[in-house]
């Protein structure tokens, strides 16, 4: 009897990106499986924020294809991220500050519902909002952000907010997470929090994890893609991505003795 073997949530191959007469990516391939979590790491300028903004729509690759599901289709567009089920927080927390936590979490559960939150708001549609709410507080929780739903983003320390803008994400209960340096401009416990979260959540949903902290990556991941001038150098478990020689003079160095 055979054995079926799951199609990949997403998969990309032969990609290619080039920037007027700079090739950012060459030949690219990565897939991301069910209940994993993916690390893409390299130095700077190695394309990992390109290959990035690749996948959730912002960069149109020159040549390559994408599968979604086990399904061959055309490159993606940022609003078409939520209806196949991904989502992604970039580098800079995109809030906004002058709304409260909840309501910037609540954006997200109605862009997902396809339903216009002013008209929520105005009580045409009370249960729909009700609904949304009820999933943005899920969301807080699970963030641990359900005590300050009630606070303007702009008042809360950086840190916070990046807790925001994950719960903004997993309102929608994505497939698929795409995280773009999560902890990019954190002390070490909220490292730690950030680390315990995507441990949390890879039951449900898929992560790949654009990071330059070394600790994170080989912590969290099942697999990783290594970058170098727009090339893959390596692929493959943290232990085998930690011990190759070609990885180690790219990018790690010494960090490979000690994260």
């Amino acid at each position: 009897m055979s054995v079926q073997v799951a199609s990949p949530l997403l998969s990309v191959s032969a990609v290619d990106v080039q920037f007027g007469g700079l090739k950012a990516l060459s030949n690219i391939h990565c897939e991301i499986n069910s209940g994993e979590v993916v690390g893409l790491i390299g130095p700077n300028g190695a394309g990992k924020t390109t290959l990035f903004n690749v996948l959730s729509g912002l960069v149109t690759p020159s040549a390559g294809s994408l599968k979604l599901y086990g399904e061959s289709r055309s490159w993606l567009a940022p609003h078409e991220l939520v209806e196949h089920q991904i989502a992604r927080t970039l580098q800079g927390v995109g809030l906004f500050g002058d709304l409260t936590v909840l309501e910037n979490v609540m954006i997200g559960a109605e862009i997902h519902a396809k339903a216009g939150l002013l008209r929520s708001l105005l009580g045409a549609d009370r249960k729909s909002e009700n609904e949304i709410r009820e999933r943005a507080h899920v969301a807080l929780e699970n963030t641990y952000c359900a005590d300050i739903a009630n606070r303007r983003v702009d008042s809360l320390p950086y840190p916070i907010t990046k807790r925001v803008a994950i719960a903004r994400a997993l309102v929608s209960n994505p497939k698929l997470l795409l995280l773009d340096e999560p902890a990019g401009g954190l002390g070490q416990q909220d490292i730690d929090w950030m680390k315990s979260l995507i441990r949390n959540i890879r039951g449900t949903t898929s992560v790949l994890i654009v990071e330059h902290h070394m600790d994170v990556v080989m912590s969290v991941c099942d697999r990783i893609y290594v970058l170098s001038f727009g090339e893959l150098i390596a692929e493959g478990t943290p232990a085998q991505v930690r011990e190759n020689p070609a990885v180690v003079a790219a990018y790690l160095g010494t960090q490979a003795d000690h994260s």
